[in-house]
């Protein structure tokens, strides 16, 4: 399977981090957060890595080469950083089939597996992981929203008054139905073509949806402090995944069923 890494970013939240250097290469815990995503990716069986470059992307392109541990790399270059759904339109002509989505800036050490056995078993046209998170953070995030059995009905990106906290992680799988619903989403307020969109219509338009409840842990890192909190969690025994985790995965088709 081939894996998407988004890592056109400028990280203007993480300055002076970023003054010299794009964002998937702030260090955390003395490695690029980039090399933390390829090494996730390669732990799931990945056979080609697509990366997204963009704000100095010499620097990325230059320290990686054509490979990685081994593994093919092919870069694609998003001009305009314009939203995740803008920047997925650029390895369109490089996909071949059902494909991995990992965001540049998130470290991970969570069921990254789970995701992409669901996925195949149900032929969806989209997975990914969910958390929880505190309320006063989910206006962060792509949110979920839910009716009264818990199915998802819409997913909104960023929005000012959460309907929830239950929000998308940085890790997905696609089909290349996804390709299409990017072409369809309009520029968003923040003048960005936003993957939560994308994502809301391939389940308006009744696509086969799982998300699966994350167990482990994830650290987005979009500003210093987060940078300091990911490098914590990787140096205590809470980086373990085999652990017991309080909420179980659950998934449905076009939802979720949390019953």
């Amino acid at each position: 399977m081939q894996a998407v890494v988004l890592a056109a970013g400028k990280g203007t939240r993480l300055r002076p981090l970023t003054e010299d250097k794009p964002k998937a290469l702030v260090e955390v815990d003395g490695r690029p957060i980039v090399e933390d995503v390829f090494d996730n990716l390669l732990e799931i069986g990945v056979s080609e890595l697509i990366v997204v470059v963009g704000h100095l992307k010499e620097q990325i392109i230059d320290r990686y080469g054509d490979a990685y541990e081994g593994v093919p790399i092919t870069y694609a270059h998003q001009r305009e950083q314009l939203g995740l759904a803008h920047a997925i339109r650029q390895v369109e002509p490089m996909v071949d089939d059902d494909f991995v989505l990992m965001l540049g800036d998130n470290v991970f050490r969570a069921n990254l597996a789970d995701v992409v056995n669901r996925q195949q078993e149900d032929r969806a046209d989209a997975a990914f992981l969910v958390e929880q998170v505190p309320y006063q953070e989910a206006n962060r995030y792509g949110v979920l929203d839910t009716n009264e059995y818990g199915e998802i009905v819409e997913v909104i990106e960023k929005p000012d008054d959460p309907p929830s906290n239950l929000v998308m992680t940085g890790f997905y799988t696609f089909t290349p139905a996804i390709f299409h619903a990017c072409h369809l989403v309009q520029q968003s307020d923040r003048g960005e073509y936003e993957l939560p969109d994308a994502i809301d219509l391939l389940i308006q338009s009744g696509r086969t949806i799982d998300a699966i409840r994350m167990e482990g842990w994830r650290v987005d890192v979009g500003y210093t402090e987060d940078r300091d909190r990911a490098e914590k969690q990787l140096q205590t025994k809470s980086n373990r995944t085999d652990e017991p985790i309080a909420n179980a995965e659950q998934s449905a088709e076009t939802g979720m069923d949390w019953s």
